[in-house]
């Protein structure tokens, strides 16, 4: 594959090469089976081998306990944001969020949409989201503290959980999934989109501690119960069987390519400061985030001459580069260095952007 372009998009974005490959190989007959992922029965063996490869993995990977289920939900992050309250606020209850970007956003109006209780406790919306908030005023009774750990568009991350005086996080990490180890005992539910560090669009995955199902009320829609999830092992209806077969690779990658989530920790750090290094060398690019609060996801500068910026996009897709452009809602540039993203495609970057800056200045 050496066409490979190297790929910077925030999502659907780039797979580890080896996993790609390893998907072509066994597009047209899955080991020997004379059949693809894409055409087998759900629940045959081979299709059930992989679903519980990808679950055992995820488990591994995060050292979960027995408490906590791994499920794999139809709609990604956008439908946990409505399922999240549907499922664990209650009549008369209440729980609170934190916004800190456009997604979070989204959330906070799923729960409005419902009429159900919310507490915005803290904003970071007064300075455009380019920092995490530090102050909070947490209800002893909210039935959980949700975040987002990660934001794709402003280019800020969560590098310390909050304090929550024992009130259960649940987190939407779509965009930093996998990609560093976490305290699991703090959170109530994780779940994240697929299709940035775990494989193609179309599922999400959904880490949940058991003693939540007891919360979920039984008149729900079937789909919308994590419930059904549990109970059926994510397999109540036809799953996306390809993007879980992915997962079940990327996982393995992880696991025994990269050396679990320590060492992809210390490698995105890495690649970050490459990168963060380049941007403030002077003030020809300027970094978007607070440095303190800066994403090793997403990083995202502009050009201190704006007028350059479609130039530098235009260039870089001619050098080789795809995914520079910011998010439409607010311009600029972004580069999403995901897991799969490799040091060798961020150092060859950071030699475009070196050359951009000697040519442009």
């Amino acid at each position: 594959m050496n066409n490979r372009i190297h790929n910077f998009s925030a999502g659907p974005s780039t797979l580890p090469t080896s996993v790609v490959q390893e998907m072509q190989e066994n597009l047209l007959s899955y080991q020997g089976s004379g059949m693809s992922v894409m055409e087998m029965s759900h629940r045959g063996d081979l299709f059930m081998e992989i679903i519980e490869e990808a679950r055992t993995r995820i488990r591994r990977l995060y050292g979960l306990s027995d408490a906590y289920d791994v499920l794999f939900v139809h709609g990604g992050a956008s439908l946990q944001f409505a399922m999240v309250p549907m499922n664990f606020i209650g009549e008369g209850e209440s729980a609170d969020y934190i916004e800190t970007g456009t997604w979070s956003t989204k959330a906070i109006t799923e729960v409005r949409i419902q009429n159900k209780g919310v507490r915005v406790v803290a904003s970071s919306g007064d300075r455009e989201f380019t920092y995490i908030p530090e102050a909070f005023d947490f209800s002893p009774e909210a039935r959980f503290v949700h975040i987002t750990t990660n934001n794709t568009i402003r280019g800020t991350q969560w590098h310390a959980l909050p304090e929550t005086d024992g009130v259960p996080l649940i987190a939407d990490m779509s965009s930093d999934i996998l990609s560093r180890p976490v305290d699991m005992d703090r959170f109530g539910m994780i779940y994240g989109g697929a299709q940035k560090n775990m494989g193609p669009s179309g599922t999400a995955v959904v880490i949940l501690r058991k003693d939540f199902v007891e919360r979920i009320p039984q008149a729900l829609p079937t789909m919308l119960s994590y419930r059904t999830y549990v109970e059926k092992e994510s397999m109540f209806n036809t799953p996306a069987t390809f993007p879980i077969y992915a997962i079940s690779l990327v996982t393995k990658w992880l696991e025994e390519t990269m050396g679990g989530l320590a060492a992809m920790e210390a490698v995105n750090r890495r690649k970050a400061s490459k990168l963060y290094g380049v941007i403030d060398e002077d003030d020809f690019y300027e970094g978007t985030a607070e440095k303190n609060d800066r994403s090793l996801m997403n990083a995202t500068f502009r050009l201190r001459q704006r007028e350059l910026e479609p130039v530098f996009v235009k260039q870089s897709l001619e050098a080789g580069f795809a995914g520079l452009k910011g998010h439409k809602s607010v311009g600029g540039l972004r580069a999403s260095i995901y897991n799969a993203v490799s040091e060798a495609s961020v150092d060859v970057l950071c030699d475009f952007m070196d050359a951009f800056r000697r040519k442009h200045r």
